[in-house]
């Protein structure tokens, strides 16, 4: 987790969950096997009925749905607006399609504040699929909707049912086949074996207490992320805790990304000590290190038939690690260490994938930067994982951008290895949460637990539409660290409190949050 402040300003709007428009008219005479007119350049502005379009209303509110100048990448776009309470829905039909798998391909911008604003495809044989428009007011977000087509026809559909003054845009549709999803739908939870031994309880939605990790897997969890230290102070998150709870992760069925920090203690962007054990060493010395200590833990691992299905070799490495000798302003020692954990990882295991991970997920120039100069010192990895913090690393735009620029620049798949979002404001603990004001917030999404699930739920969404499937997945950043005396940040300081449990997938009455059922995201 990346520990610096950076306040946003932030304009509250809430997030209501709104009902579908329905009923439909019957389907024009005009159907056709392709999208008619999907960039809405044919009529100029302000047709409520754009060619190839319909419109739906149940409230005659039609005129809510209209085309405007400022396209994308042509003159115009549809927007939906109006300066009252609204629900309107534009639509295409489609027939005469092959069955089999399709995806809608949109680009969006939304102010937010509907009660529902999204994408859908219906009427396609099978189970209507729907995309939620992220709030984005300023920069346009690509997303998609994957559908499985089996009565050779399908409707598309932009629906809102909004607030007045409420809008949206959508522009360059395709419909094309193929699908998407995300194979990672995954968690931080190293806080939870210290948060059980100190008494931490875990329970459903409906509030039985059971085991955090039962919970979070019936809720779609597919994934554990295990930050390993060497010689942390209060004895958690080294080797032998990491081999304990990578057994319980397994035997749920669930896949290991193992975190390795090369430190004692926190690792980021602010702080990458040596552990003590390493302190004093020289460059080669410390590249022996990397590899015994990272073949150590992951040999362990494979012998207890919990092999790590994906390594960090680093976490938030933005400023290189193991300072000095392994800092970005001495690349070649730093390529040296990195290519030491990537051989290690190897020789464990060819099939474990090895990611590099960058904070920062917003800075498109910084992350060019370092991945640039990582690959021009022959840095050997497989995927590439991005913390995106919307409090502290740019607007979902920016996050898009550069997220879909590593994929392409890079050929490697990407993953939002860290993100959260606050559920409430107040600490349930003595120690000031990390965002505990309404001005740290992202715009459009609310400190409740509609806008934890809105903000999981769009940048899953975005992770989803990184072209050519190269998006894996997403994982949430420590969902188990509720506030629970004894685990606190501080692996020195038994008294330290935890500044995140705002930010967890449970609540203060350990009951799972609403968030939790995004883990079931297609």
């Amino acid at each position: 987790m990346f520990h610096a402040r950076r306040a946003l300003r932030a304009l509250l709007i809430p997030l209501f969950a709104g009902l579908a428009l329905t009923t439909l008219p019957a389907a024009s005479a005009q159907a056709a096997a392709t999208l008619t007119n999907p960039g809405f350049e044919s009529d100029g502005a302000g047709t409520a009925t754009p060619t190839g379009w319909s419109t739906y209303s149940a409230a005659g509110q039609n005129a809510a749905s209209f085309t405007e100048s400022g396209g994308r990448s042509g003159s115009y776009r549809l927007t939906h607006w109006s300066a009252s309470a609204y629900k309107v829905e534009t639509y295409q039909y489609l027939s005469g399609l092959a069955n089999g798998n399709y995806t809608l391909t949109a680009w969006v911008r939304s102010g937010g504040g509907q009660n529902s604003a999204y994408l859908a495809l219906k009427n396609c044989g099978g189970t209507e699929q729907r995309t939620d428009l992220p709030v984005s007011a300023g920069g346009w977000i690509r997303i998609v909707t994957p559908v499985a087509v089996t009565g050779n026809q399908c409707t598309i559909s932009v629906n809102s049912d909004a607030n007045a003054g409420n809008w949206l845009n959508v522009d360059d549709l395709t419909f094309t086949s193929g699908t998407t999803g995300l194979g990672i739908k995954g968690s931080d939870i190293s806080s939870l074996a210290k948060s059980e031994a100190f008494g931490g309880v875990y329970k459903t939605g409906s509030g039985t207490t059971g085991d955090a990790l039962t919970i979070l897997k019936s809720a779609g969890m597919n994934y554990a992320r295990l930050k390993v230290w060497v010689n942390p102070a209060d004895g958690y998150n080294n080797k032998t805790r990491v081999l304990a709870m990578a057994k319980r992760v397994k035997a749920q069925g669930m896949k290991l990304l193992v975190d390795f920090h090369y430190s004692d203690t926190w690792a980021d962007p602010g702080a990458q000590s040596k552990p003590a054990a390493w302190a004093g060493h020289s460059y080669s010395q410390l590249k022996t290190d990397v590899y015994n200590h990272t073949y150590d833990v992951l040999s362990a691992l494979k012998s207890q038939g919990t092999t790590a299905d994906m390594v960090q070799i680093g976490n938030e490495i933005n400023g290189g690690m193991l300072w000095s000798e392994g800092s970005t302003d001495n690349w070649s020692q730093l390529a040296g260490l990195l290519n030491s954990g990537y051989s290690a990882t190897k020789a464990v295991s060819s099939s474990t994938v090895v990611a590099l991970h960058l904070a920062k997920g917003g800075d498109l120039a910084g992350t060019r930067a370092w991945f640039d100069k990582a690959v021009a010192g022959g840095v050997n990895f497989d995927a590439i994982g991005l913390s995106y913090y919307g409090y502290w690393h740019g607007s979902l735009y920016d996050f898009q951008t550069t997220l879909d620029d590593a994929a392409s620049r890079y050929g490697k798949p990407v993953f939002l290895a860290e993100t959260a979002y606050p559920f409430r404001l107040d600490s349930d603990d003595s120690l000031t949460n990390q965002i505990d004001t309404t001005g740290e917030l992202v715009s459009g999404y609310a400190a409740t637990t509609a806008g934890q699930s809105a903000w999981l739920r769009d940048v899953m969404n975005i992770v989803e539409a990184v072209p050519n499937g190269r998006g894996l997945g997403v994982f949430y950043w420590e969902a188990t660290w509720t506030a629970v005396t004894g685990n606190g940040w501080d692996p020195a300081d038994a008294a330290s409190g935890n500044g995140w449990e705002n930010q967890a997938l449970f609540g203060y009455d350990d009951k799972a949050l609403p968030a939790m059922t995004l883990f079931s995201h297609r």
